[in-house]
């Protein structure tokens, strides 16, 4: 009777054991499956639009201000804002992709670079000119601390759901014009990935770079 018991036992230990599997291999699959996601091209306004609104903080994203390029090559106000961040979409004439969202008190160093750009000039002249302008009292750089949250990545693919750039990380930035590295403490130059350091140091473009560990 005891030996009939345990097999009965053993054989019902074992059958639970082989139902178990097709359960976690199901999980599994199903898993695998959520994984894939269908990339679509950023190739209206619309999604340029969506996209851009990644590179602010969530619980921004609602209520900011739109700016940047659109389909047409045209540098645009997509929509205006209610709070402090300005978005700024990705250029689809470029390669890859490079969205941002920054503090409204930088907006007049952001728009003096984008006049000067226009105008042809190279990235040392606009250095040198909004240099020259902040040390004058010309050119508001903003209060100290004023951030920019980059979003960028190699592909220009979105997801149509979540607004989610393929392969995009963030990068951040803290400025602190003319600030050094002994008026903050900060290395002047990276030590380690996702370490924080100052670049720019003693100049109006003095930030603190926040980087992606790599």
């Amino acid at each position: 009777m005891r030996n009939i018991l345990s097999i009965l036992i053993l054989t019902g230990i074992l059958f639970s054991c082989t139902q178990a599997e097709p359960v976690k291999e199901n999980e599994a699959k199903t898993s695998a499956q959520a994984e894939i996601i269908d990339y679509s091209a950023i190739d209206s306004d619309e999604a340029l639009i969506a996209t851009a609104l990644m590179a602010a903080p969530e619980d921004k994203r609602a209520e900011s201000k739109v700016i940047g390029f659109n389909m047409a090559g045209e540098f645009v106000t997509f929509r205006e804002g209610t709070n402090e961040f300005i978005c700024i979409t990705d250029n689809p004439k470029q390669d890859g992709f490079n969205a941002a969202a920054y503090h409204k008190d930088l907006e007049p160093f952001m728009a003096r670079g984008r006049a000067l750009k226009a105008e042809g000039k190279t990235f040392k002249e606009i250095f040198d000119i909004r240099e020259t302008e902040a040390k004058a009292g010309k050119l508001d750089m903003g209060k100290a601390g004023s951030t920019l949250h980059i979003y960028y990545g190699k592909n220009a693919n979105y997801d149509k759901n979540t607004a989610d750039v393929e392969g995009a990380t963030y990068r951040y930035v803290v400025y602190m014009p003319f600030a050094t590295g002994e008026s903050t403490g900060l290395p002047e130059a990276p030590k380690v990935s996702n370490h924080p350091w100052l670049m720019d140091a003693g100049t109006h473009r003095a930030h603190i770079m926040i980087s992606p560990k790599e």
